[in-house]
């Protein structure tokens, strides 16, 4: 792998969830957290410094926007991109996003893959765009 290894925040309460992105993210070479609520989610941010972070709009104590605009809010999190999970039909206002760093949404369910090129595009990960070879000066 080339570069250090990017680390992935996975937020959710549906355990089911949370192990089929890990399980998605470890085997296209990502370290991935994991965090079943908002609370926890935001404590593991700041412990775990992620490239990433993916949540569940719909959690309890703090829910995936709450915890993004707290994200946002936090000087070691301020620049750390969110990639929101929600339920089919549950949609978010520019309003609803515009203090945070969301960069990207997908509805339940989704497809592994899709989920993955959506989180390597973000990260600028992505193998198949072309050539992105920086020339050297």
């Amino acid at each position: 792998m080339s570069g250090p290894q990017r680390t992935v925040l996975v937020i959710d309460d549906e355990a089911h969830i949370t192990h089929v992105v890990s399980l998605k993210l470890r085997n296209a070479g990502y370290e991935v957290v994991t965090a079943a609520d908002g609370e926890e989610g935001f404590e593991a941010a700041l412990q775990h410094a992620p490239s990433l972070v993916i949540t569940d709009l719909q959690m309890p104590y703090l829910d995936g926007l709450e915890l993004s605009k707290k994200l946002k809010k936090t000087r070691e999190t301020a620049d750390t991109p969110v990639l929101m999970l929600t339920a089919r039909g549950f949609g978010l206002t520019d309003g609803d996003i515009e203090d945070t760093n969301i960069v990207g949404m997908l509805s339940k369910p989704f497809s592994p893959r899709e989920m993955l090129n959506t989180i390597q595009e973000i990260l600028g990960d992505a193998t198949d765009s072309g050539p992105s070879d920086a020339k050297a000066a």
